[in-house]
């Protein structure tokens, strides 16, 4: 319990109606999950306004409501406080309602389009293997220690964040890896957290549905970096020419690069690349690892680079890398004797898809064919679903295009979408199936043993998501399925 007065340090009050001196028990934006001497924030969402639902929050045992407008019929029990930003003052009074706990961790944030995940991932599996305590907020799944929450969104709502790092606090838990997306940069959910470090991975074209313009979704990218206290350290891709643009302006008194190519204070060479794995050079040190491809070399040395940077030994880091792999559905291969060797990858951008496909064309360099099995998400951002089309016919002996989410939107146009701009020649190896589980299915039946199947687009996901329902799918049991049923 706290008292309200005392949690709304930095929440950039306008006006307050009634008094402050009240116990607060329980935080929410959620009218439906309130109860007693609850504080309610009412936020502008994309769909919703809270502001709609203050009375209801009232009714449901608010005793103080946080807004932007003040309701023009007023409870007289209740406390109203505006603010200039409901959503950025919910960040500062959750830290504050939580006792800041983001100040007594190592938080590392992950941001980038894709390879947050295998970093954050694979940064906490890596202190881990070292012997820290340690938390992981992502994707896939939130972890305190060994104990495993589901994930419902990248980056948890400002909350539920603070709630969970106040967890890993009372759990002795040193070390929070967590995954920051331009969305939670930008609707204020990690307003609040202190980070010790930031990284950034690479950005390219992705999420144009919400942020409108490129520009705009760097913009909220870079906010991560902007945030940083000069305490902290910022981390970012030397090799992408946005790299230094995330360092603009940043506070960071450490600020360093990490690069396969050109200077760069982490430096990496890739000395061979096949499909069982990676031997990795790291500052002239060579390390052997189960991560295949490029992209990959480049998470190891954003791991490597963050780890020095939290003050670990060079040489113990590279021997607890090596025994580090990728986490479910990125990149994960499956193989089984006299069977095509198959991967589930998450690559749901054109950047990602065209770097995993690339990442086989060299390592299998001719000597079986590429079956790529993909599909575009429904209600998202329109204009990628012929760019990874055409990216998924170039690279591919015969590509099926499929369902993936399609939500709200009808499977067959997103599918028609994505053959839109396919030449001639590319559409006569191109197939369209409906069915995810039939597309799957279909690339075993295509594939010879020496070939190699992608599965692309949900990587870790264990549901497809139709008309507002989300049904049991997953990619990597559809393709063991396959795989033992496998007849050449």
């Amino acid at each position: 319990m706290k008292i309200l007065r005392d949690i709304l340090f930095k929440a950039s009050i306008v006006e307050v109606v009634g008094s402050t001196n009240l116990a607060i028990e329980r935080l929410s934006a959620d009218s439906r999950t309130l109860g007693k001497n609850s504080l309610f924030f009412a936020v502008r969402g994309t769909q919703v306004d809270g502001h709609a639902f203050i009375d209801a929050a009232i009714e449901r045992g608010a005793v103080a409501v946080i807004c932007e407008e003040l309701p023009v019929q007023q409870h007289a029990q209740v406390t109203y406080v505006k603010v200039s930003n409901a959503a950025a003052a919910m960040g500062w009074v959750s830290a504050n309602f939580f006792g800041n706990p983001s100040s007594k961790l190592k938080v590392v944030g992950v941001t980038g389009t894709n390879g947050k995940t295998s970093v954050a991932t694979g940064m906490f599996d890596l202190f881990t293997k070292m012997g820290f305590a340690c938390g992981l907020l992502s994707t896939v799944e939130n972890r305190i220690g060994s104990e495993v929450i589901p994930a419902t969104h990248t980056t948890p709502d400002s909350i539920s964040l603070q709630g969970l790092m106040n967890q890993m606090l009372e759990r002795g838990i040193g070390y929070c890896f967590m995954e920051v997306s331009s969305h939670a940069l930008d609707q204020h959910r990690t307003t609040g957290v202190e980070f010790t470090g930031a990284i950034f991975t690479n950005i390219t074209q992705d999420h144009l549905d919400y942020h409108k313009t490129f520009a705009r979704y760097i913009e909220a990218k870079k906010k991560l970096f902007d945030g940083l206290t000069s305490n902290a350290w910022a981390l970012v891709n030397g090799d992408d020419r946005n790299g230094r643009v995330m360092l603009q302006n940043c506070k960071a008194a450490l600020q360093y690069t990490y690069g396969l190519k050109g200077d760069a204070d982490v430096k990496g060479k890739i000395v061979e690349n096949s499909l069982d794995g990676l031997l990795l050079q790291i500052q002239q040190k060579e390390i052997s690892t189960p991560f295949v491809g490029k992209f990959n070399a480049s998470n190891l040395l954003a791991m490597y680079g963050a780890a020095t940077l939290l003050k670990q030994n060079p040489d113990a880091v590279l021997t607890h890398l090596s025994m580090v792999g990728p986490p479910s559905g990125r990149f994960q291969r499956l193989s089984r004797p006299g069977c095509p060797t198959v991967f589930v990858d998450y690559a749901h951008t054109p950047d990602a898809l065209e770097k995993v496909l690339m990442t086989l064309t060299e390592t299998t360099q001719g000597q079986g064919h590429i079956y790529t099995v993909v599909g575009c998400g429904g209600n998202r951002d329109a204009g990628k679903r012929p760019i990874m089309g055409k990216i998924a016919a170039q690279y591919s002996y015969k590509s099926i295009f499929t369902s993936d989410n399609p939500r709200n939107e009808e499977p067959m146009s997103i599918i028609q979408a994505m053959q839109s701009e396919l030449s001639l020649e590319e559409k006569v190896r191109v197939v369209l199936m409906e069915s995810r589980a039939e597309a799957i299915q279909a690339a075993f039946q295509l594939a010879q043993p020496q070939d190699v199947i992608l599965i692309a687009g949900k990587g870790h996901e264990t549901y497809q998501e139709i008309q507002g329902v989300k049904y049991p799918f997953d990619d990597v049991q559809e393709a063991r399925n396959a795989l033992n049923n496998y007849n050449a």
